[in-house]
C-alpha cells in the first residue's frame, strides 16, 4: 500500500502545474512573435464575401500592437497610466517608442497620395479598423519624426478624421465599422473612439474628446443585450449580422472604454467631463460583471461566452484580465481581481511534462507553444473559428503584463492573502490530495 501511495504522489508532482510569472524573456518572445504576425502584408484578402486584392488586411493589428508596446515599454506615453501627461512631451522621446515610430512610418508611407482627400490610414475594407493606428501616427507628429524620416503626418491624420465623416451612420449618429454599409461593431470601440480622444486632446477640441464617449454611449445602445447579463452583441445591422456575444468583442469594447477613460483623465478636460468619466467606469464594469459569470473551470471563456458548447478561447481571457487591472489603477475598482489572477496565473503556468524548445525559454509552457504563441485561440480573420499564432492574442499577453505590472506596484490592491500567493483553488486542492497522501504514507 505504501507504495502504491508512493507511486500516486509522484504522479501529484509529475502532472501539478507550477506557477510561474513571465520573465523578461519570455516577454521578449511574445512581443517578437506580435512583431512577425503584424507586418503589414499585401495579398488577396477575403473579408465578408468580398475579395480585395493586393490591400494590406488586418491594419488593427498594428495599432493594437502600438498600443501594447506603448503600455508595456513606453508607458509615460500610453493613456492607461494614471498621471501620464496629455499631450505628452515632444522632445526627445525614449528609444523604447522606436518600434511605435516605425509603425507610423511605414502606415503613412503606404498610403495612396490624395492630397486633403479624406482616406483611412489603411485601406483595408473596414471602416472601423484603421484608426486604431492613429495614437501612434499622432506620437510620430507630435515628437516632429517628419523632420527625419519626410513623412506628413499631420495631413495623414486629420484625412483620416475626415474620412470617419464619409461613411454611413445611424439616425442618431453612430459611425459605421463598415465603410460601404451601415454595420455596428463591438472591436469598434477599441479602434475609433480612443483615436477621437487623443485627436481632440491633441487638437485642443473638447468637442471631439466629449464625442468619442458619445460614439462608446451610441454602440453601448446598440449592442448591449439587457437579457443576457449585459453581454455585448458583436455586430448589428447589415447583411452579415452576429449577434451572439463573442467574447473577444467584449474585451474590446471595455479596453477601447478604458483608453478613452485614461485620456479624458490624464487631459485638462477631465474636470469638464467627470459625468462622462463616471459612465465609462461603469460600462466597464458592467461588461466585466457579465463575462466573468461565465469564466471556464479552465480560466478561459468560451469563444461565444454563454455558449457552453464554444470552444475554450485564452485570447479575450487575457484581454477582460487586462481590462481588471487597468480599472483598478485607473479608478480604484478592484472588484474582479482574484478573477483577473486566476486567469494569469493560469495563462503563465507550466506543467513538468517536459519538451519546449532547447533554450528553456517556454519549457513546458501550459498555454503557450514551444515558440511563445498564446494558445488556445479564436482565429482574428475568422472569430467562430478556433486558431493559432494571433497577433491580437499576442497584443493582449502584453496588455496584460503591463497591467498586472502597474497594478502590482501600486501595492495589490484587492488582493487578498490567497490571490496575491497565486495559488487558484485547483492546485490548492491538488495540494491537499498530495499532502493527505504523505501523511497517509507515512503512517
Amino acid at each position: 500500500m505504501a507504495i502504491f501511495l508512493l507511486l500516486l504522489l509522484s504522479l501529484f508532482v509529475l502532472f501539478s502545474p507550477v506557477l510561474t510569472d513571465l520573465t523578461d524573456a519570455q516577454v521578449a518572445v511574445v512581443k517578437q512573435r506580435l512583431a512577425e504576425g503584424s507586418q503589414r502584408r499585401y495579398s488577396p484578402c477575403f473579408y465578408l464575401g468580398n475579395v480585395f486584392n493586393l490591400v494590406l488586411c488586418y491594419s488593427w493589428e498594428l495599432g493594437t500592437r502600438a498600443q501594447a508596446l506603448l503600455e508595456l515599454d513606453s508607458p509615460r506615453y500610453s493613456v492607461t497610466t494614471p498621471g501620464a501627461k496629455l499631450p505628452p512631451s515632444n522632445t526627445n522621446p525614449p528609444s523604447s517608442l522606436t518600434d511605435v515610430f516605425t509603425i507610423a512610418r511605414n502606415v503613412v508611407s503606404g498610403r495612396s497620395p490624395a492630397g486633403n482627400t479624406p482616406q483611412p490610414f489603411i485601406e483595408d475594407g473596414s471602416a472601423g479598423d484603421p484608426p486604431s493606428v492613429g495614437v501612434a501616427v499622432m506620437l510620430a507628429n507630435w515628437t516632429n519624426q517628419q523632420s527625419s524620416d519626410g513623412q506628413n503626418y499631420a495631413q495623414a491624420i486629420r484625412n483620416q478624421f475626415n474620412y470617419l465623416y464619409t461613411v454611413p451612420r445611424t439616425s442618431d449618429g453612430a459611425i459605421s465599422h463598415r465603410p460601404d454599409q451601415l454595420q455596428l461593431w463591438s472591436d469598434f470601440i477599441y479602434m475609433v473612439p480612443p483615436f477621437l480622444a487623443y485627436y481632440g486632446i491633441m487638437t485642443k477640441n473638447r468637442s471631439t474628446v466629449a464625442e468619442s464617449y458619445n460614439q462608446i454611449r451610441l454602440y453601448r445602445k446598440y449592442l448591449r443585450d439587457q437579457g443576457t447579463d449585459n453581454l455585448w452583441k458583436h455586430m448589428a445591422f447589415g447583411d452579415s449580422q452576429d449577434t451572439y456575444h463573442w467574447s473577444t468583442g467584449n474585451g474590446w469594447a471595455a479596453a477601447g472604454m478604458l483608453r478613452v477613460l485614461g485620456t479624458i483623465k490624464n487631459s485638462d478636460y477631465a474636470g469638464d467631463l467627470k459625468n462622462e468619466q463616471n459612465d465609462l467606469i461603469d460600462w466597464v464594469l458592467e461588461i466585466q460583471d457579465g463575462m466573468y459569470k461565465y469564466l471556464r473551470s479552465t480560466s478561459c471563456f468560451g469563444n461565444y461566452a454563454d455558449d457552453d458548447h464554444s470552444f475554450d478561447d485564452a485570447a479575450s481571457a487575457t484581454l477582460l484580465a487586462a481590462t481588471v487591472y487597468r480599472l483598478s489603477t485607473l479608478a480604484g475598482n478592484h472588484k474582479h481581481i482574484p478573477l483577473a489572477e486566476r486567469t494569469r496565473i493560469a495563462l503563465t503556468a507550466r506543467s513538468n511534462l517536459g519538451g519546449g524548445p532547447s533554450n528553456g525559454t517556454f519549457v513546458s509552457m501550459v498555454h503557450f507553444d514551444a515558440d511563445g504563441w498564446l494558445s488556445p485561440v479564436v482565429n482574428p480573420w475568422l472569430f467562430g473559428e478556433s486558431g493559432s499564432k494571433s497577433p491580437e492574442a499576442q497584443a493582449f499577453v502584453l496588455m496584460m503584463q503591463a497591467g498586472y505590472q502597474d497594478w502590482a506596484q501600486a501595492g495589490y490592491s484587492g488582493a487578498n492573502a490567497g490571490v496575491r500567493s497565486a495559488v487558484p483553488l485547483s492546485l490548492l486542492a491538488s495540494f491537499a490530495v498530495g499532502v493527505a497522501l504523505m501523511l497517509a504514507l507515512f503512517q
